[in-house]
C-alpha cells in the first residue's frame, strides 16, 4: 500500500487532499509544515510527498532540500499561480513535479499515479516486485500474504489463489468455469456455485462494503472482474 506524506499549512486543503487520496486506496500522513513533514519522513515509510511551498517554521523548498539529503521519494509541489519563481526553484533543487491551486483532482491522480509509477519502475520504492497492489490490496506472492489497507487478511488457500488471478489480470472478465479450470485445476463442468461461494466469501474479508464491492466486481451473464482502482 502505497504512503503518501501531505504537507500544507491551510488544514482545510489537507483534509482535502486526504480524502481524494484516500478514496483511491493510498495512506495518508498529514502535515502542516516542513518540521512536521521532515518528523515524519524519519519515522514511516514515504512514497510520494505532496508538500506546499509557502508554510510558517520551515517552507517546503527547504524541507524538500532536507528530504533530498536522505531520500529520492517522489516530491509534488503544491503551488499558488503567483510563485512562479519558486516552482522553478523547487524543480532546480529536486522537485519531481508541482501541482497549481485551486487543484483539480482528476489532474492531482493522475500526476500522483504517474509519480509513483515511475518511482518504483526506477527501484526506489520498497513494494517487491512479486508484490501485486492495487488501490489498497497488496499480495505479496512469497510471502502468500495478503494486506487490506495495510491490515494482514486471513485467506484460505483458494481464496488466495482466486484473488491472485483476479489481481493479476485486472479489468479481465473470467467466467465461473475459467476460474475453476484455474484454480482447482479440474474439469470445471457443474461448478458455478462453488466458485461463487469463494467469490462471496472473499468479498467479505476484502470489501468494506461487500454488497456494494468496490473491487471484485461481476459482470452480470459473463463472470468476475478485478476492478482496476484508479
Amino acid at each position: 500500500m502505497y504512503r503518501i506524506l501531505v504537507c500544507d499549512d491551510e488544514k482545510d486543503i489537507v483534509s482535502a487532499l486526504s480524502i481524494y487520496l484516500t478514496a483511491d486506496g493510498y495512506q495518508v500522513f498529514e502535515a502542516y509544515n516542513g518540521k512536521q513533514a521532515l518528523a515524519i519522513m524519519e519515522e514511516e515509510d514515504i512514497h510520494l510527498v505532496l508538500m506546499d511551498i509557502m508554510m510558517p517554521e520551515m517552507n517546503g523548498i527547504s524541507a524538500m532540500v532536507k528530504i533530498r539529503e536522505k531520500s529520492n521519494v517522489p516530491v509534488i509541489l503544491l503551488t499558488a499561480k503567483s510563485e512562479d519563481t519558486d516552482k522553478v526553484l523547487g524543480l532546480t533543487v529536486g522537485a519531481d513535479d508541482y501541482i497549481t491551486k485551486p487543484f483539480n483532482p482528476v489532474e492531482l491522480q493522475a500526476r500522483v499515479k504517474s509519480q509513483l509509477r515511475r518511482y518504483m519502475l526506477l527501484g526506489g520504492g520498497e513494494i517487491r516486485q512479486d508484490a501485486i497492489v492495487n488501490g489498497g490490496i497488496e499480495l505479496d506472492d512469497r510471502t502468500k500474504i495478503v494486506k487490506l489497507d495495510g491490515e494482514e487478511v486471513s485467506l484460505t488457500r483458494t481464496e488466495y489463489e482466486i484473488l491472485k488471478l483476479l489481481m493479476e489480470h485486472p479489468g479481465q472478465v473470467f467466467s465461473p468455469n475459467e476460474i475453476y479450470e484455474a484454480v482447482w485445476k479440474d474439469n470445471p463442468y457443474g461448478t458455478e456455485n462453488t466458485v461463487a461461494v469463494h467469490i462471496r466469501h472473499l468479498r467479505e474479508k476484502i470489501e468494506i462494503n461487500p454488497a456494494e464491492p468496490r473491487y471484485l466486481k461481476v459482470v452480470w451473464g459473463r463472470g468476475y472482474k478485478m476492478e482496476e482502482a484508479r
